[in-house]
């Protein structure tokens, strides 16, 4: 585990989290679709999330992406997901991609934990600078990336491309220990 709050706890993705992962992607692809497709598209199943569990498990011992789940303190529901991806050894540099299940939406949840998982990986991997894509229109995103501190730097053209709709531009926000 590297977090606990009264609420939550964060810790790697693990093989007995299948059941739950999936359910919460499953039942949220509606939320998530558009943002993060290929997450969804390898989590189908129960099968497919085993799969897709084993191959984040050994990409994190590489050390190329590191998938971090979101317990619910008070259940055994996973209740989000954050995703530190495109990873810069050399300029100690990281991206978050997240998500977060509609029924523990709007709650502030999501700030924390990714403030959390920051700190963790500032203290833990030794990253310097992390970043979070969001496109315009997804205010919660956002609004969890302002209140996480991290500093919008600009806009990203044609930085994203979801299915079936024409590349999308993306607000880069970071943070970083150097400022």
């Amino acid at each position: 585990m590297i977090y606990s709050s009264d609420l939550f706890t964060i810790s790697l993705l693990k093989p007995k989290d299948a059941l739950q992962l999936n359910k919460l992607l499953v039942s949220n692809t509606d939320r998530f679709i558009r943002f993060l497709p290929k997450t969804l598209e390898e989590n189908t199943t129960l099968e497919s999330t085993r799969n897709y569990i084993q191959r984040k498990t050994k990409s994190a011992e590489k050390r190329n992406e590191f998938v971090f789940i979101i317990h619910d303190k008070h259940s055994i529901d996973i209740i989000g997901m954050i995703i530190l991806k495109n990873l810069d050894w050399k300029a100690k540099q990281g991206e978050f991609a997240y998500c977060i299940g509609k029924r523990f939406k709007g709650k502030g949840l999501m700030s924390k934990a990714i403030k959390a998982t920051s700190n963790y990986v500032i203290k833990n991997l030794g990253l310097e600078t992390l970043q979070i894509l969001s496109h315009k229109t997804n205010l919660p995103s956002i609004n969890t990336a302002i209140r996480s501190g991290f500093k919008w730097q600009g806009t990203l053209k044609d930085e994203f491309k979801p299915l079936n709709e024409a590349p999308l531009d993306m607000e880069l926000f970071e943070y970083s220990i150097a400022t």
